[in-house]
């Protein structure tokens, strides 16, 4: 079997994007508003391919700094996109969301690179980067599902402790069905990506264990972490509002 991913060419790359049209024309004939998708599958694209040079330039410079800097910019980045399904006081809660993240997902990062990775040295790009990304995007994603939900729940008058609770279930929903689905339903990415490679399935299994660990953990603890810290600020916006 040979255990070297080959490249794809352009021409079979632009193959893919066939299903892609077929979507795209279905938008169209549904008038549901085809260039929000089309604005959504061209960024994607720039997006990918700028990434593919930016992670080569890192990967091959090995700087701690750097990695450092692509870090940071992925948690605020991360932290600001978390807002967007609150419509008000987003600037107040960015420190709040931003803490959440950096807090929950950082602890969570470190922990499995230096301690269950062991990576040396401990900013080693390859690692370090794909596994940022995982966790800090569905922290992110845990924390904005909590805060739409929790504007929602003290907007029909529910107690704070009810409002929470609500919120916390909602935010686990999608983390809890992917470790249900997990090895049934779905090979991830990331264990899927270690097949395709020639990665023994069995060693693969263990990577996706950790990298499941270390979702359902820093969604956890940083939507938590979030529902405590927004908790004065959420409360006067909603007592405000009513008024």
């Amino acid at each position: 079997m040979n255990n070297v991913v080959s490249n794809i060419p352009a021409l079979q790359l632009a193959i893919a994007f066939i299903p892609v049209a077929v979507t795209l024309a279905i938008f169209m004939r549904w008038s549901l508003g085809v260039g929000h998708a089309l604005y959504a599958v061209a960024r994607m694209l720039i997006q990918l391919l700028l990434i593919g040079y930016v992670l080569a330039y890192i990967f091959g410079a090995e700087d701690a700094g750097l990695i450092v800097l692509v870090l940071s910019i992925m948690l605020i980045a991360s932290s600001w996109i978390a807002l967007g399904t609150v419509q008000t006081q987003r600037k107040a809660l960015f420190t709040r969301v931003l803490l959440s993240i950096a807090i929950g997902g950082g602890l969570t990062l470190v922990l499995i690179t230096q301690w269950v990775l062991q990576l040396d040295p401990w900013y080693l790009p390859r690692y370090m980067i794909p596994l940022a990304g995982m966790i800090f995007a569905n922290a992110m994603t845990s924390v904005s599902l909590s805060a739409e939900r929790l504007n929602a729940e003290l907007a029909h008058n529910l107690s704070w402790n009810e409002a929470r609770i609500i919120a916390f279930q909602a935010a686990m929903i999608p983390v809890i069905n992917s470790l249900f689905a997990v090895g049934l339903v779905s090979l991830p990415g990331m264990m899927t990506g270690q097949i395709l490679s020639g990665v023994s399935p069995m060693i693969a299994a263990r990577y996706q264990i950790i990298v499941m660990c270390m979702i359902f953990s820093s969604a956890g603890i940083s939507t938590a972490i979030f529902l405590a810290l927004a908790r004065v600020k959420l409360q006067k916006e909603s007592v405000a509002s009513l008024d």
